[in-house]
């Protein structure tokens, strides 16, 4: 409910063409816009920060937000602004905290798809988990991270983001004593789909935009938000070579079809687009895409991706290569896909290369 009253008072302040936009973590009211450098911050230009409003998310609280927010607005307009009206010494609450660590984060770098993916799918997502109103401490750190499996991808993945939390507070906590041994390496690996159960799997799903989508990610290897940032154009042309767009987790690079057949088996160059809303962030739409995929299929639609690098095998393409069409480094395909790799893989592609007539062969000795 208040996510909808929040939407509606931003429509009101951009239609007025305040500057500002009223924004909610944990359950209190921030703003947020192009605000003057602060006082000591080195910054000569406004840029992007928040105002700590100490306000809930109710409706009082939005009412207040959206008053505020045009008060500050003609503040800006006229000049007057000045940070000793809302800089209220060190913030306290953990909200307070990861406002003004997101506030960091971006000034850092540059704001854009791939920023906001990983903010969202690796920091947010272990920011959510702690207690918002609660003090920020080194002991509450330290146990959210013993709240974790050990040796986890997850505990990894939360040492790194509360250990940043934690450097950027001035909290003593050293994190790498609990981040444990987690490699991609130490999980065991799932079996994946051969490639006729993929094929055969195109033809189960009545829905022909999800039909299609299921074609891409088979074909192509691609994450799940990456069918629906692409160069749509080329396809349409009936071009084999895709066009990942740069608003992507990895930016912007071209991938051929493994294998270049379904491109017309699943009817490629009839692009045809679920309708869901692409306006959001890479994570929210790739998750949009694998859970109305993983409730049709005998296995995750992630899969389809690792099939895709286990095929680029038996096709004989460049390991770099290979790692370049995916999207990542040479250490993360090596370290990541190859555990996929069965013994029938290995045997096929045994086969393969002994049915080369280049092969070496072994030599001949005269006895």
């Amino acid at each position: 409910m208040s996510a909808a009253r929040i939407n509606q008072a931003n429509g009101r302040l951009k239609a007025a063409r305040v500057g500002l936009k009223i924004e909610q973590i944990g359950d209190r009211l921030y703003l947020r816009g192009t605000l003057p450098p602060k006082p000591n911050s080195g910054k000569t230009k406004p840029y992007q920060q928040r105002i700590a409003l100490g306000v809930l998310a109710n409706p009082a609280g939005i009412s207040f937000a959206e008053k505020e927010a045009r008060r500050i607005g003609v503040l800006l307009a006229t000049k007057q602004f000045n940070w000793a009206e809302f800089e209220r010494g060190k913030p306290e609450t953990i909200a307070d905290w990861i406002g003004r660590f997101q506030e960091d984060y971006f000034a850092t770098r540059e704001r854009n798809d791939k920023t906001e993916t990983t903010w969202e799918g690796d920091y947010l997502k272990v920011l959510r988990k702690l207690p918002p109103e609660a003090p920020l401490s080194s002991e509450l750190l330290r146990e959210a991270i013993l709240a974790t499996p050990p040796d986890s991808r997850t505990r990894k993945r939360t040492c790194m983001v509360l250990g940043a939390l934690a450097k950027f507070a001035n909290l003593d906590l050293d994190v790498s004593r609990y981040s444990g041994s987690y490699s991609p390496k130490s999980t065991a690996p799932r079996s994946i789909p051969d490639d006729c159960l993929i094929a055969q799997c195109y033809y189960q799903l009545d829905n022909p935009a999800w039909r299609w989508v299921y074609g891409m990610l088979a074909t192509y290897g691609l994450r799940p938000h990456e069918v629906f940032r692409l160069n749509f154009e080329r396809l349409k042309r009936g071009e084999l070579v895709l066009e990942v767009l740069e608003n992507t987790k990895t930016g912007f690079r071209r991938v051929w079809p493994c294998y270049p057949e379904w491109f017309e088996e699943f009817r490629l160059a009839q692009v045809q687009l679920p309708r869901i809303n692409t306006k959001r962030p890479n994570l929210a739409v790739g998750r949009a895409c694998s859970q109305y995929l993983s409730a049709k299929l005998p296995f995750r639609p992630y899969d389809l991706r690792r099939a895709w690098a286990v095929r680029t095998l038996a096709f004989g393409l460049d390991l770099s290569l290979a790692a370049q069409q995916m999207g990542h480094s040479v250490q993360v395909h090596c370290t990541t896909y190859h555990r996929w790799i069965s013994e029938q893989h290995h045997q096929a592609a045994f086969e393969a290369l002994m049915l080369r007539a280049d092969r070496p062969k072994a030599p001949i000795l005269n006895h």
